[in-house]
């Protein structure tokens, strides 16, 4: 099976649009707020309530 295209240098899709020199983060590494953590336990709250009080309330309780 032949090779249709021609690499003419080292770059991958990986380097693209990334600073190679910077120091390597992830995620649970990145900063937050207070707010951050106001907005995720009020996702949470809203989750918990469509998960089990809906139900809850179609079974008459």
């Amino acid at each position: 099976m032949a090779d249709d295209t021609e690499h003419t240098d080292d770059d991958t899709a990986a380097d693209v649009g990334h600073d190679l020199e910077a120091e390597r983060t992830t995620a649970p590494m990145s900063e937050y707020t207070a707010r951050d953590v106001g907005v995720g336990i009020a996702i949470f709250l809203v989750g918990t309530v469509i998960a089990f009080g809906i139900p809850l309330l179609s079974l008459g309780l």
